[in-house]
């Protein structure tokens, strides 16, 4: 189950990352603004949050398998669609037909998982679920910049084909099939709270993707996606404590000191993982004078480093528990980013790709840490809402930290012409990233010291033997 599962995912976590470093070569290829070209990255995420909070809902009105299958075919075509794109607008999308599939598929990984392995072993299952997420940082901005050394732009998505193709013969074959029965009373959709939660989410990430400049957060196309996102998801959270039936997302495991701490941690891991991405290419690219692939080649360190993680983080996760495996990977994060704070011109390539290889193995434990303890204790039933939770909050920590740490790094570099200057504004950020993952460490404490199984054994097997 565990590398069916993967395969599929991976043609997701490519995507994106693949996409990400062809901006500027779809900009001139297709003849638009890098202001329009940029809504293939931005669109494509939009939809990923406007369709995440729908995955508990589509599981259990078709099975994990169905939709598992079908959200691959989906994204399969639109894969097929973005190749064959005549220009922006048609690019833009048929990336957010990817995007809908893509966040169907990342919640309903980790539930298919969490569920079979009925409570145990979470650290080893948390390890297996972010295997992807560790992939595509490393391979997903090499494979881009080869593909537009050989080949054109449209074999950017048509390598999702294998994937998609191979993932969904694999999930006929492997996966139960876990359909609801007949006579089972069928869920029905919450549709307040998805005319709320949807396009508040999505108007809080459009808002965070409009913060550029020197103005930074105090325009009007920043404040008021941004005001009018909050108010929606306040809105929802209000409705959905008031919801006698199944809210379109369980508000109520917020109660869980274990789910509300994790989701805080998967939060701020976003903002120091996607926020540094950022800034790590465009500090080689722009300080050290290298070209989209060279730098994905030097970001590699730090994609092997928390693929390697894996393992150890989820062993001592289910050994110690995941307070400690926190408490212990957020604070090595903040020292392995310490040294791209005192960057220069000529800093010795030697030394920052030790200091990635170091990073990756720490943001690799400190990812699969706080998302194993968010299953500590919770029933069966509320294993869909966790998953829809922690992902929220890892993908909204990453636009909140990309949007922070560009502003910031927009008015540190400002001005500055040369190499040495440049890399003096890159330093200012790299801090800014040092103290934002140091706030995340005294929160870890927060975290369940021990492991503990989801929900008992007996209770798990009778459920499944009932589901049977």
């Amino acid at each position: 189950m565990a590398i069916t599962l993967i395969v599929g995912a991976l043609a997701v976590v490519f995507d994106t990352t693949i996409v990400s470093v062809a901006l500027n070569d779809l900009a001139r290829e297709l003849d638009a603004p890098l202001a329009t070209i940029q809504w293939v990255s931005t669109g494509y995420l939009l939809a990923v949050f406007v369709t995440i909070p729908l995955a508990g809902w589509a599981q259990s009105r078709l099975g994990g398998r169905y939709l598992w299958i079908a959200a691959l075919v989906v994204f399969l075509l639109g894969s097929v669609l973005s190749a064959l794109a005549w220009n922006a607008p048609s690019l833009i999308a048929f990336r957010v037909v990817q995007g809908g599939a893509g966040g169907m598929m990342m919640p309903l990984m980790a539930t298919l998982l969490m569920r079979a392995a009925q409570g145990r072993n979470i650290g080893k299952v948390m390890a297996i679920i972010t295997v992807p997420t560790a992939l595509g940082p490393i391979l997903g901005p090499v494979l881009g910049g080869l593909i537009l050394h050989l080949a054109d732009w449209r074999w950017l998505f048509f390598v999702n084909i294998p994937f998609c193709v191979i993932g969904a013969w694999l999930a006929w074959r492997n996966l139960p099939d876990d359909r609801p029965a007949p006579d089972r009373p069928r869920a029905r959709l919450d549709t307040v709270g998805l005319l709320l939660l949807c396009p508040g989410f999505a108007a809080l990430v459009h808002g965070l993707s409009q913060v550029e400049g020197s103005a930074g957060f105090a325009t009007a196309k920043v404040l008021v996606p941004l005001v009018g996102g909050l108010v929606l998801v306040g809105g929802f959270t209000a409705w959905a404590l008031t919801r006698t039936t199944a809210a379109l997302v369980n508000v109520r495991l917020f109660r869980h000191r274990a789910v509300a701490s994790s989701a805080t941690l998967l939060l701020l891991g976003g903002i120091s993982l996607y926020g540094s991405m950022m800034l790590l290419p465009l500090y080689f690219q722009q300080v050290r004078g290298e070209d989209a692939l060279g730098a994905g080649l030097l970001l590699i360190p730090q994609g092997v480093g928390a693929l390697l993680a894996r393992g150890l983080a989820g062993t001592y996760t289910d050994r110690i528990g995941p307070r400690g495996v926190a408490f212990a990977a957020f604070a090595l994060v903040a020292a392995a980013t310490v040294p791209f704070a005192f960057v220069t011109a000529d800093t010795s390539e030697a030394l920052l790709m030790a200091a990635l290889f170091v990073r990756g193995i720490a943001l690799g434990a400190a990812m699969i840490a706080p998302m194993g303890a968010a299953y500590v204790g919770l029933e069966h039933g509320e294993i869909p809402d966790a998953s829809i939770i922690t992902r929220v909050a890892q993908q909204l920590g990453g636009a909140v930290g990309i949007a922070v740490l560009a502003v910031i790094l927009q008015h540190s570099t400002g001005g500055a012409h040369t190499p040495g200057a440049l890399a003096d504004g890159f330093g200012t950020a790299f801090w800014w990233s040092v103290a934002l993952t140091a706030v995340a460490v005294p929160l870890c404490l927060l975290l369940p010291s021990l492991p503990e199984p989801a929900a008992s054994d007996d209770a798990a097997t009778a459920e499944a033997a009932a589901e049977a």
